[in-house]
């Protein structure tokens, strides 16, 4: 059975929305705006590249990614050439880019568990808000590579939702803190 990583920035308050600029959100861009930039902080996303066997992500994710990532070779080169899967209900495959390598589309979450079950190394879901949800819900999700931020955010899509289930039990596996205030913690989800 493949491992699925959950692996995203995320405030402290939980919200996921918009790290990196992506227009639509007030606060997009929160990741390095006021900041000090420590590259020590993202030792964990070069290691995820190098150990991932698969990409996943939701449509949104996807057409947020697809158009940019095939072009930064030098930055995502694994990424670049692994296997994608994006889950979407809507998405077709001529809506997808041909510059990016292969790429499939998963119809429903029942795809994604039956993709854990395929031979393989792990699955890195990146971004994908309601995806990361929805997942989790499901009890999909195998760990999650958080890069917590200093931040206070407020209203934003989170990463957790807020439906009523039992109590899942995690286990710290890595844990660190950076000069600029970013918290490392890698979690297992236990069983």
């Amino acid at each position: 059975m493949r491992t699925l990583i959950s692996t995203t920035f995320v405030s402290l308050d939980g919200v996921v929305e918009a790290p990196g600029g992506e227009p639509g959100y007030r606060n997009a861009g929160w990741t390095f705006q006021d900041i000090e930039f420590d590259p020590a902080a993202y030792e964990l996303k070069g290691r995820e590249q190098g150990e991932a066997a698969a990409m996943l992500m939701g449509r949104v994710s996807y057409q947020v990614f697809s158009p940019v990532w095939p072009t930064m070779t030098e930055e995502f080169p694994g990424y670049n050439a692994m296997p994608k899967y994006v889950v979407s209900t809507t998405l077709k495959d001529e809506d997808l880019v041909t510059n990016w390598g292969e790429t499939t589309i998963l119809r429903s979450l029942e795809d994604v568990a039956a993709l854990k079950e395929t031979e393989g190394g792990p699955i890195s879901l990146h971004g994908s808000a309601t995806l990361n949800r929805n997942l989790s819900d499901a009890g999909l999700i195998d760990r999650y590579h958080l890069l917590v931020f200093p931040v206070l955010l407020g209203a934003g899509k989170r990463l957790f939702s807020e439906t009523d289930k039992a109590k899942q039990n995690l286990k710290l596996l890595e844990s660190e803190s950076y000069s600029n205030g970013v918290q490392k913690l890698v979690y297992d989800v236990i069983r």
